[in-house]
């Protein structure tokens, strides 16, 4: 769920999986260091900040001995993020690939029942809740091999946004104090995005679940609890159980880019009236349903009519790229 702000509208971890070997020089400012004196006095503030908030202190002294300075691997990840276009076309190609939706099917065939008592449970439907899992972390195949306390501690001392990733550190030690997890199981990104659903402390804290309800929330590797927490998210953000998030368009040259996009809302019946159907050229069954139609390459590209839950979906990772390919994921594999 942690995402960088590309063009491509690629999460942080996909675009990250999706570039080469990153340069193994680290420039480290000016007024900062990997100097383990000062580091140790920064720990030593956090661990004072912890025990404040009553969280256990020989907790406290497993997770900082987990970070004995700087881990560099993170600051090279942080800083060096390269900017570029995809487009849609190139996203969808990197992102569902036929093996990713070969993995998806069998997940969901070996988890069905736990995907239909957790879609009835929080009243979303089983097509988001695979589609997140598989683009989030490939159906658990790929979750982050760092120690959250030291990827989170590494950004809150010498990061660009100290001041966040402090506040998601001392949620990380609430979370450990709380006994969900141990501190040397507590793994994920570089960037503190925990377990398959990809979770920062913040939203853990909020939105993670046991299922059934009773014990720890377990996102690491726990599948029942995986799909409780994210179905959790989605219920908490407004999911319409029953109602698509959309479906591919036909639509007329005439409509330019200035007229669509998701602010642009018209009933479906407007949007025939402008030449708009259906995949297969036919007409949209109801015509009072209000939507907005995303091309994401502009003039000549696929064309979606999206709907609320088109919306609902962006609340997990806010790009139409990802919330298109939660979308067909979840078609094609539920």
């Amino acid at each position: 769920m942690t995402i960088i702000p590309v063009r491509s509208g690629l999460s942080r971890r996909g675009l990250l999986r999706a570039l080469p070997p990153l340069a193994a020089a680290v420039t480290i400012p000016a007024g900062k260091s990997l100097a383990a004196g000062s580091y140790a006095t920064f720990l030593d503030g956090v661990r004072r900040d912890a025990e404040a908030k009553g969280i256990p202190s020989d907790i406290i002294s497993r997770a900082l001995a987990l970070t004995r300075v700087p881990n560099p691997k993170v600051i090279k990840l942080d800083r060096h993020q390269p900017e570029f276009t995809l487009t849609w076309a190139q996203y969808r190609e990197k992102v569902l690939t036929q093996e990713k939706v070969a993995a998806g099917k069998a997940a969901v065939a070996q988890n069905r029942k736990t995907f239909e008592e957790v879609s009835a449970h929080y009243s979303v439907d089983m097509p988001p809740l695979s589609g997140i899992w598989g683009l989030e972390s490939y159906y658990g195949r790929i979750t982050g091999n760092f120690h959250i306390i030291d990827a989170l501690a590494t950004l809150a001392y010498e990061g660009r946004r100290a001041s966040f990733f402090r506040s998601e550190l001392m949620k990380a030690l609430k979370i450990l104090g709380d006994g969900d997890i141990t501190p040397e199981a507590m793994k994920g990104s570089y960037a503190g995005a925990m377990g398959q659903p990809q979770f920062m402390p913040s939203a853990y804290l909020t939105y993670a679940q046991s299922f059934p309800a009773g014990g720890p929330r377990n996102i690491w590797t726990s599948i029942p609890d995986i799909l409780a927490s994210i179905a959790n998210y989605l219920a908490k953000c407004g999911w319409r159980s029953g109602e698509p998030w959309g479906q591919p368009v036909q639509m007329p040259d005439s409509l330019t880019q200035s007229q669509i996009g998701r602010q642009n809302t018209r009933t479906l019946d407007a949007w025939m009236q402008a030449g708009v159907r259906r995949e297969d050229g036919s007409r949209f069954s109801r015509g009072d349903v209000s939507g907005a139609i995303v091309r994401p390459d502009g003039e000549g590209g696929e064309a979606f009519m999206v709907y609320h839950n088109f919306n609902v979906i962006r609340r997990y990772n806010p790009s139409d790229y990802y919330a298109l390919g939660v979308g067909l994921m979840g078609n094609m594999t539920t």
